[in-house]
């Protein structure tokens, strides 16, 4: 039985619940000015030129400095594993491919691993060990969902449902992760590709927070099941939602 929070035993999320994010920035300053006037998040040094991201001291995502400029800056999502290796074979298997195996992070935090769907989707596996994920979430300033945007629907549903089964199809599972065509609200001719979502008060003041903090809106604010969501545009390039519940 899986369940989308931490494990009763203090293991950590159960596999395949999204259990972190990160960002890779050309600029961790300029990130920390921009993110923590807009989540009210603060930072303390984590690991190389990373920096946790903490909401009233609690981690809530990372920062960090892209280690070649000509990567994109962009969200990534995590999705908790604990075997990260084995996973990784299971994606091969289903389809989808490994781009960098599992590496150990930092000083006994654990291992992550960089994999794409069957359609090319990229994200990130976590085998949590000293860092299980996030210290709070789905509160205001902290995640709140992440959208798989995909050219085919039944496809991603078959193959993270083959993953995460009971993650996502459990009789008691509560997913933070949605599934739909890329064209329902970006160009079609836009590759399938992760939104991650943080949770905002009022989507409307988080418009205008980014719009002031350099920032830009790429889709306005629409209606969908889990609430009024707005896509959005860093000052560095990393695209990311808001989310009014």
């Amino acid at each position: 039985m899986a369940e989308n929070r931490a494990s009763g035993n203090g293991t950590g999320y159960a596999e395949g619940v999204p259990c972190w994010v990160d960002a890779q920035l050309p600029d961790v300053e300029a990130g920390k000015r921009f993110y923590g006037e807009l989540f009210g998040w603060d930072f303390e040094e984590a690991y190389d030129s990373t920096v946790w991201a903490r909401l009233d001291g609690d981690r809530v995502a990372a920062l960090a400095r892209k280690a070649d400029g000509r990567l994109p800056s962009v969200w990534t999502v995590y999705f908790a594993t604990p075997d990260a290796q084995a996973l990784g074979r299971r994606i091969r298997g289903a389809g989808g491919q490994v781009v960098i195996p599992p590496v150990a992070i930092g000083d006994g935090l654990g291992a992550a691993a960089l994999v794409t769907d069957a359609e090319g989707a990229v994200f990130a596996l976590w085998q949590g060990d000293g860092h299980q994920g996030f210290g709070r979430r789905h509160e205001t300033g902290t995640f709140a969902w992440v959208q798989l945007y995909a050219r085919d629907t039944e496809v991603a549903n078959q193959f993270y449902g083959s993953l995460f089964q009971d993650a996502l199809f459990g009789p008691d599972a509560k997913p933070d992760f949605g599934r739909s065509s890329v064209s329902e609200v970006f160009s079609a001719m836009m590759p399938p590709h992760f939104v991650v979502h943080f949770r905002v008060a009022s989507c409307i003041e988080a418009l205008g927070t980014v719009n002031r903090l350099g920032g830009r809106v790429q889709v306005p604010p629409f209606e969908t099941s889990y609430g009024t969501v707005a896509v959005v545009i860093d000052n560095q390039g990393a695209s990311f939602a808001v989310l009014e519940r």
